[in-house]
């Protein structure tokens, strides 16, 4: 039985490390607001692990005062499904980036996300490669002009949260770095969903890729770009709450409309399910300036099964009815030698 966790503050999770991101840089209020939820969901620091790759947001660990691991380019996946089969009871934490996360390290969190192992996963995305210097990223617009792409990228950019929903994420959902008060809950609902929780953060990188959310994050215009998505709730958006979407039946696309104008109603607008999985790929493939981009939860299926306890299940049944393992007998079972 676990004894009773001792109340603890932001200060608690504050290690003695210098923070060396650059000034400005969305990470700092990732951090901040990691630090100051993780006292509210009653997790002793000493149960706590923060798994990183490479990358600018990889250095995460070491301003935790938690247990951590500081990991090679993209295999910070695999490194925390490792951690958290060896010790389920522990709470653990994956830290990527957009380029970390979804180009080297693509393949290994795909493997995380399809066996939904019971942990928390969140991708910094600021379409570019920040540590090596602005060289474009999976995630970067098209037309983006960087060291690698002098003339503009061409690549089609991958969307992280449909690419979760494609590797059968059970829990997806998206927030920004400055939103505390959105980015706060967001973590909590990700830490108490049993399985794998996928959160992309749009984080501003203000040296290589400057203001690339900022349509999404001023006051002036996120009334017009963001969908706010709360369960149960009309997808409704806008200054004065009277756009919305709709689902046109003969294409099946989401389609945008003005309340009272070509008799529109609020009943023809499309309610959030964040349990509908043909919902949340439509939400994620959202984008401006067609769309506002939604922000909050985009999908949760908590019935799926856990990976961590079906290893664990798997192993109590594969041991009922054998015999007490005999390691001496197990050695000299089969061929030997003797050495002289």
């Amino acid at each position: 039985m676990n004894a009773p966790v001792a109340e603890l503050t932001i200060k608690d999770f504050a290690s003695d490390q210098e923070v060396r991101w650059c000034p400005g840089c969305g990470d700092y209020a990732i951090l901040k607001t990691v630090q100051k939820t993780l006292p509210e969901l009653g997790v002793a620091r000493e149960n706590q692990v923060f798994v990183s790759g490479i990358g600018c947001s990889s250095r995460f660990p070491y301003y935790m005062d938690t247990y951590g691991f500081h990991t090679i380019h993209g295999r910070a996946p695999s490194f925390a499904t490792g951690i958290k089969l060896a010790n389920p009871d522990l709470d653990v934490w994956v830290i990527t980036g957009d380029g970390d996360g979804l180009s080297i390290g693509g393949n290994h969190m795909v493997h995380l996300l399809r066996r939904n192992v019971n942990l928390q996963l969140l991708l910094f995305n600021n379409e570019i490669y920040g540590l090596t210097k602005g060289q474009y990223s999976p995630t970067s617009k098209v037309g983006t002009s960087s060291p690698s792409t002098p003339h503009g990228s061409i690549d089609m950019p991958l969307k992280p949260c449909s690419f979760a929903l494609g590797c059968g994420a059970k829990f997806v959902a998206r927030s920004i770095d400055t939103e505390a008060k959105h980015l706060g809950p967001m973590l909590k609902r990700a830490h108490s969903h049993k399985g794998a929780s996928f959160v992309e953060i749009y984080q501003n990188c203000p040296v290589y890729n400057d203001g690339i959310f900022d349509d999404i994050k001023e006051k002036k215009t996120a009334a017009e770009t963001r969908l706010v998505l709360e369960h149960g709730e009309p997808l409704i958006f806008g200054a004065e709450k009277n756009k919305g979407l709709i689902l046109n039946p003969k294409t099946l696309a989401l389609e945008i409309v003005v309340l009272g104008e070509g008799g529109a109603s609020i009943e023809d607008i499309v309610v959030h399910d964040e349990t509908n999985k043909v919902l949340a790929q439509l939400l994620a493939n959202l984008k401006l300036p067609d769309f506002p981009e939604p922000i909050g939860v985009i999908y949760c299926d908590p019935s799926a099964p856990d990976f961590t306890g079906e290893v664990y299940d798997q192993r109590v049944l594969v041991r009922e009815g054998k015999e007490k393992p005999d390691l001496n007998a197990l050695l000299r079972t089969g061929h030997t030698w003797t050495v002289d």
